[in-house]
């Protein structure tokens, strides 16, 4: 952390001030109610989907710094006016300027992070931004629990407010490296993601999915397996703790190996221990399949931006980000849906979620001994 640059260390700030608020958008379901809660996290869905390729496009104009504040303070302005929503309609309308909101900054703060860095610093300033995430969303969890009592709307509000108080900080601490446009450099005419980058989002989608499979359906598959209520909780809780402690002791040892033979040998690692929960239906073999994941995943963490980063030419760097980040924008929706379909053949909705899942794991590898040697050895 010290050896990064200033700007870099007021983005992970920002980051982890927001995140520290990202829980309510868990309770959006329960802000809807149970007859509107799939279509308003439908809406949610695509237009998230619709702001992260937004925020790409916008850094032809506006600096990262410019909107990373105001997408954050978009996203909080909106966030209050869900906390006052009482009609349905009121509330999806809502929930659609949240999600307009809600993805603006992403490729504004990834653009930043590879503008400041290079080389082994740039997959460090990425991997500490995904672990300074799993740590805030820990904390986040535990001021929701606080919250919770006071009502849904309350953490809206709360929400809303760490997203301006993070503004305040990308506009005050965010340094002049982040005031300047991206689109010098970039050839004229209408712009079209090369095939490269459509095979790395197509990875970067099932890597996605078999990912929020398994973090979805985790908590249900213990309780299914006769786990005591306080397991999940507990399980989720160490799994936090774990990610920084794994990356921080893996850095060394991955540091030197290409994006791809480490995002490729971890995935299908992934696959494995997902079909070791699949097969072994004890609880305690189950919780240690997982958190046995949670560590594989924390040597994960940066490595597709970081590849995305070192590959990218730079003035299309957001447009990468947006595209392959649109991966999860597509995933979430497909997880419960997939899960249902294949419900009946798996022997229900929480195998069916762990099956796919390692399914998805194992097709990454695949997919990444397609990408040409000189970008694997970036």
């Amino acid at each position: 952390m010290r050896s990064l640059p200033r700007p870099v260390k007021a983005l992970l700030w920002v980051r982890v001030l927001n995140q520290l608020g990202a829980y309510a958008l868990a309770f959006l379901a329960v802000l809807a109610g149970p007859d509107r809660a799939a279509v308003t996290l439908a809406v949610f869905g695509v237009a998230a989907l619709i702001s992260r390729w937004a925020g790409g496009l916008l850094l032809d104009r506006l600096s990262p710094r410019t909107l990373i504040a105001s997408g954050l303070t978009a996203t909080g302005a909106a966030l209050l006016v869900l906390a006052v929503a009482r009609t349905p309609a009121q509330v999806v309308v809502a929930v659609a300027l949240v999600g307009l909101a809600f993805e603006v900054y992403e490729p504004a703060s990834q653009e930043l992070l590879a503008r400041l860095t290079e080389g082994d610093r740039r997959q460090d300033a990425y991997a500490l931004l995904g672990t300074s995430l799993v740590a805030a969303g820990a904390g986040g969890g535990l001021l929701a629990a606080m919250l919770l009592p006071l009502g849904v709307r309350w953490l809206m509000v709360v929400d809303g407010a760490t997203c301006v108080v993070a503004a305040v900080v990308a506009l005050a601490f965010l340094g002049r490296e982040a005031a300047q446009v991206t689109a010098e450099g970039r050839a004229p005419g209408r712009w079209r993601p090369p095939v490269l980058l459509l095979r790395l989002t197509v990875a970067g989608t099932a890597f996605a999915y078999g990912y929020l499979a398994v973090l979805m359906f985790m908590p249900f598959v213990l309780l299914q397996r006769g786990a005591p209520a306080w397991l999940p909780g507990v399980t989720l809780t160490g799994s936090a703790l774990l990610v920084p402690l794994v990356a921080r002791l893996a850095r060394k040892p991955v540091t030197a190996l290409p994006h791809t033979v480490v995002l490729a040998g971890g995935t299908a690692l992934l696959g494995v221990l997902v079909l070791a929960m699949v097969l072994g239906r004890g609880v305690g073999l189950t919780v240690a399949s997982y958190l046995a994941w949670v560590a594989v995943n924390g040597v994960l963490l940066g490595r597709w931006q970081a590849m995305i980063a070192d590959i990218a030419p730079a003035a299309d760097r957001p447009r990468w980000f947006a595209f392959h980040g649109s991966s999860w924008g597509i995933a979430q929706p497909a997880v419960p849906a997939v899960a249902a379909l294949a419900a009946g053949v798996a022997g229900g909705t929480g195998a069916a979620a762990f099956a796919t899942a390692a399914v998805a794991f194992l097709t990454v590898p695949l997919l990444l001994v397609t990408v040409p040697r000189a970008v694997s050895s970036e």
